[in-house]
């Protein structure tokens, strides 16, 4: 049985609504990085870079949410959560997780997190470096709202449901004032598979 090493209302929401999407048997596994569980050795172990999410599959440990979403989608093909092999769709779908991972979430996190990119106790350039980085996290974000409009939707890449929609739900819950992800996050809401991952992860509304 796959283990999915989590923390709530992190990026490791990602594989747990694809998991549950899938309908595969899985078991969570809560590392409370509230108290540091995800900096102690059996964590490490897993995954040295002390982060989550981290998927045991048999023998294989996997992590980086993109890797974990890929693997997810390749060895369960009947859930059609990716586009065909060697297709344009599927480059597409390749260079949206790349985007996801390297250019949204990381600014997310620098936007989040500010004081890691300065010395210690410069709140001023803690409040610089926010403030740049906001102004980039609107500008991808209306990227991402554009995108959402050509496609047509209702989904990401139009109309099929892939793995790029947890993806975006996750990175985006909060961003319910930009007109087409605000609809997004709205039919996110309604599959049963969000329901239970938010569920399970015992968040409570709003979820967006």
């Amino acid at each position: 049985m796959m283990q999915l090493h989590y923390y709530p209302s992190t990026a490791a929401m990602v594989p747990h609504i694809l998991l549950e999407e899938i309908g595969a048997p899985y078991e969570r596994v809560l590392v409370d990085r509230a108290a540091g569980a995800h900096k102690r050795p059996d964590h490490l172990r897993l995954n040295p870079n002390g982060l989550l999410p981290v998927l045991v599959d048999g023998d294989l440990v996997l992590y980086e949410t993109a890797a974990i979403t890929l693997h997810l989608c390749d060895s369960h093909p009947a859930a059609k959560l990716a586009p065909a092999l060697a297709t344009r769709e599927r480059a597409h779908f390749y260079k949206w997780i790349a985007w996801l991972t390297n250019t949204l979430q990381a600014t997310l996190i620098v936007y989040f997190y500010p004081d890691r990119w300065v010395d210690a106790g410069n709140a001023g350039a803690a409040a610089e470096v926010k403030r740049h980085a906001q102004r980039k996290v609107l500008e991808q974000l209306q990227q991402l709202d554009a995108e959402l409009a050509r496609s047509g939707g209702p989904w990401f890449m139009g109309q099929a449901y892939s793995g790029l929609d947890p993806y975006v739900f996750t990175l985006c819950r909060w961003t319910r004032n930009f007109p087409e992800l605000g609809r997004f996050l709205a039919r996110m809401l309604e599959r049963p598979a969000v329901q239970r991952a938010l569920a399970n992860e015992g968040l409570q509304p709003p979820y967006v």
